[in-house]
């Protein structure tokens, strides 16, 4: 099965240096069965896209948690400001997508029609391709991350920010591309 994994550039950056990567509460996007019934119509095709930006919307949240996470930190008392480890690092604002095909996904209409929960780690030769906002898209990107939670509970103008940001398309990296797009960001 094809699995759409939402992903930050740290965490990329694990995949590369691992070799492999478990995704945030085991969670991805793939074309399930709950996702075709959810349609009238739509190709293969056109269901994949849908997952792809379920998971790039899941990105989103990722990237929030992250500042959050960098905030807390260089909020904390115990941070060297010579360190770079304890240094306060912004995130790269750009929402990342990996595709994996996999086996042993298990589906979880309970969450969302395209939610399926995955057993464990990724390896880096399931990975098909990898999904990374261009430059341009960062600072449409960073307002969405300030808005994401506020959409989902259907703010109207939250939902309008966060449509900016999806207006960018994920550019596509094939897995051997990867390294090299890291070494550029």
């Amino acid at each position: 099965m094809r699995v759409y994994i939402p992903a930050t550039v740290p965490m990329l950056r694990e995949l590369v240096a691992n070799r492999e990567l478990r995704p945030a509460g085991g969670t991805a996007f793939a074309v399930t069965p709950t996702l075709r019934e959810a349609y009238a119509s739509g190709d293969d095709d056109e269901l994949a896209e849908v997952a792809m930006a379920e998971a790039a919307r899941a990105s989103l949240r990722l990237l929030a948690a992250e500042r959050e996470e960098a905030t807390e930190a260089s909020d904390d008392e115990d941070t060297d400001a010579d360190d770079p480890a304890t240094t306060y690092h912004s995130p790269v604002y750009r929402r990342a997508v990996i595709a994996a095909d996999v086996t042993g996904a298990k589906l979880r209409p309970d969450l969302d029609d395209a939610v399926v929960r995955l057993a464990g780690s990724i390896s880096y030769d399931r990975i098909a391709s990898v999904h990374v906002d261009l430059a341009e898209a960062e600072p449409e990107v960073a307002k969405a991350v300030d808005v994401i939670d506020a959409a989902d509970l259907g703010d109207a103008d939250a939902e309008f920010v966060l449509g900016d940001a999806e207006d960018h398309q994920l550019a596509w990296y094939a897995a051997q591309e990867l390294p090299f797009l890291l070494e550029l960001l």
